[in-house]
């Protein structure tokens, strides 16, 4: 059949008219299948149609692919064709749906491992044929076959613009995602600041993340071998200038840089006292190496955020955490946090089964919040933030009946039967709803405050380690050294100014109790502020003797309340809401019974020391010494912590007290050191 004798397919209203036509004959087929499905979601002046002219073949194209966007698929180049002869050049092209033809079958290498790739083609006969014509002098396509029939679904509007068709980046674009990179941001912060700086909404850029990966790994001209000996080389050099510097490495078979972990001294030592607790966060990217950074923090006794360690990674996998939490415990002595906190990766998951069985697993609360937009806004609607403050009543609730019941109801009242997210959140209740947590120790991690805090800290790390990560950045040594430093003094700095300004705060009693005075001069104003509340509260509640203990419960109350067990003579307390368990600082309930009966100071069991006002280098200390002498440095902590407060409220006050410490610390040199295996040991500066 001739081009111009008539249209192979076009589209019609009636759809008893529909006919398909092969991409392998350009004959037309008999009347296409029920299962076919057309495409009617566009204006008849949009829709192309036989004898429609194009200036070049490039016209065409771009035409029916703003068509194709409109329907719901995209379109590719599929054939060309050129008439007999030498030199008589392309005289018929075929474009077709992106789920035209199918995949042909490979055959098995087994020396040579094949991608398991999924395929989207079908065997869709959906196509515009286009043909060259010079019928009017001026060469030009006319088009000569259309079908729209496809077997298979159409997207709609939302998701079409996901097509790798239509993902593109801009050149423009691209230099901005360059600059990005050379900031060490992940492609994941790049996405949103981008977002922000387009005005669309989250997930609504012309390209993903994935496309962002692409484009780096691209521009990366680095040589793998070389890259491994440079990183390598960098930690050598600070472990040269160090000898407390700890780091370990994996080279895969090639000689590349598998997997690399390292810690400093300092960060050692602080996890000695406060490693109790620690997030283990893996959500960043080294855009720098293309590869997972994984990054060890805590909380210190000031309630600041302190970092243990990072790791970088080739893969997510078992075997690649196994190795990292194996190599973190060997710089920490094999000393296991009680409770690790980490997001939703079932492999690491069970890499921490395996080698921190005795720490308790639980999950960020604060990056499970984050993607709750992503899940529920498009599902919700303007009740999102009703669920959201019902989710957050359910997540602070303090027994596990209440919550599961509460957790019914909540999904019964927004229809969320059928959500996933919905059920695979309850699945995994157990690993962040506090019910089920409160009697583990989290050092406060869990509170919305602290989890923007720490969040905010691995954000700096992440960018501070970006900035040396990348080859481009490691000109020299020194500047290997200089950056470095610039990580080290970026934790030091902003830690040290944090702690002397708390130490410089007024510490305000509120209540006059002899257990708030003397708690006052033994906690940091962080722990001591938590405590103070609870003391505060505790003045509200009435205690009543039981048998086996006390019932405490608020004075406006007729019913409930805590169970509180004391032991007087050895010092021992606890309470059925398990806030110390929880928080390392003592509930109104216990309090309450402690003031009760007559007690004018808190047990020393229940003022931990990783609240105390002390460094970790005289933690150090008190496990050297004789225990009569630690009491004795441990009262002098106190007496220092009190100096300082009162010193500082005015300027004559601070020069009577310099002026009189440096006489006495002038005294002090001058006596012997008697005790044996002190003489080196380190006192903090500030002591």
């Amino acid at each position: 059949m001739s081009e111009e004798a008539g249209p192979m397919l076009v589209v019609y209203d009636d759809p008893s008219d529909q006919r398909s036509l092969s991409l392998d004959d350009t004959s037309s087929t008999e009347e296409s299948p029920d299962e076919t499905r057309l495409s009617l979601e566009t204006t008849t002046d949009a829709i192309p149609y036989i004898g429609q002219r194009f200036v070049t073949h490039d016209a065409a194209y771009e035409f029916y692919s703003e068509f194709a966007k409109r329907c719901g698929f995209s379109i590719r180049r599929h054939r060309t064709e050129g008439k007999d002869g030498v030199g008589k050049g392309l005289t018929r092209r075929y474009f077709v749906c992106h789920r035209a033809g199918n995949t042909p079958i490979k055959t098995s290498n087994e020396s040579k491992p094949q991608r398991n790739r999924k395929s989207s083609r079908c065997g869709c006969q959906a196509y515009l044929r286009i043909s060259k014509t010079t019928e009017l002098g001026a060469p030009e396509w006319r088009v000569t076959g259309f079908a729209n029939h496809h077997n298979h679904e159409l997207l709609e509007p939302n998701q079409v613009r996901f097509l790798p068709a239509y993902r593109t980046i801009s050149d423009a674009d691209k230099s901005r995602i360059l600059m990005f990179a050379k900031t060490g941001i992940s492609v994941q912060q790049m996405m949103r600041l981008m977002e922000l700086e387009k005005c669309v909404e989250p997930g609504y850029l012309p390209f993903t993340e994935k496309d962002v990966r692409n484009l780096l790994q691209s521009f990366r001209k680095l040589d793998p071998e070389d890259e491994s000996i440079d990183l390598l080389r960098m930690c050598r050099n600070i472990k040269d200038k160090d000898p407390n510097f700890k780091f370990e490495f994996t080279l895969d078979p090639s000689n590349r840089l598998e997997n690399i972990t390292w810690s400093y001294a300092s960060s050692i030592q602080s996890y000695d006292v406060f490693g109790d607790a620690v997030v283990f966060d893996t959500t960043h990217r080294l855009t720098a190496f293309d590869m997972p950074l994984g990054i060890w923090v805590g909380i210190n006794n000031y309630g600041m955020p302190c970092f243990f360690g990072c790791v970088l990674l080739r893969e997510e996998n078992l075997r690649s955490f196994s190795w990292a939490l194996k190599a973190f415990l060997g710089f920490m002595n094999g000393k296991a946090p009680q409770t690790i906190l980490t997001d939703q990766n079932m492999c690491l998951k069970d890499a921490i089964a395996m080698e921190m069985p005795t720490a308790k697993h639980a999950l960020c609360i604060w990056l499970i919040v984050a993607k709750f937009p992503s899940w529920f806004n498009a599902v919700l609607g303007e009740r999102y933030n009703e669920w959201k403050a019902e989710f957050y009543r359910l997540y602070n609730l303090e027994s596990v009946e209440d919550f599961e019941l509460g957790w019914r109801d909540m999904v019964n009242l927004f229809g969320l039967h059928t959500n996933r997210h919905v059920a695979n959140l309850f699945a995994l209740r157990s690993l962040w709803a506090l019910p089920y947590l409160r009697t583990h120790f989290f050092a406060g991690m869990t509170t919305t405050g602290q989890s923007k805090s720490i969040n905010a800290f691995i954000q700096r790390w992440s960018i501070v380690f970006g900035l040396f990560g990348w080859k481009s950045f490691l000109v020299t040594e020194i500047a290997v050294g200089k950056q470095v430093a610039v990580a080290v003094d970026f934790k030091d700095q902003a830690g040290e100014q944090q702690t002397m300004q708390q130490n410089l705060q007024n510490l305000c009693l509120k209540t006059g109790a002899p257990m708030e005075s003397h708690a006052a001069t033994i906690l940091t104003p962080y722990a001591f502020t938590k405590l103070q509340d609870q003391i505060v509260y505790a003045t509200h509640y009435a205690s009543f003797p039981m048998e086996d203990g006390f019932l405490v419960r608020h004075h406006t109350k007729l019913e409930g309340g805590r169970k509180v067990y004391w032991v007087p003579r050895e010092g021992i307390i606890s309470c059925s809401c398990h806030q110390f368990d929880f928080s390392g600082i003592l509930c109104r309930h216990a309090l309450r019974v402690l003031s009760t009966g007559n007690c004018f100071q808190i047990p020393e069991r229940y003022l931990p020391v990783r609240w105390r006002r002390i460094s970790t280098s005289s933690t150090k200390l008190f496990q050297t010494i004789p225990s009569d002498h630690a009491e004795k440095v441990q009262l002098l902590q106190s007496m220092v912590s009190t100096l300082v407060t009162e010193s500082a409220k005015s300027k004559e006050r601070l020069d009577t007290a310099t002026e009189q410490v440096s006489i006495l610390l002038s005294r002090i040199r001058e006596q012997p050191v008697s005790i044996q295996g002190t003489r080196d040991i380190p006192i903090h500066r500030n002591l």
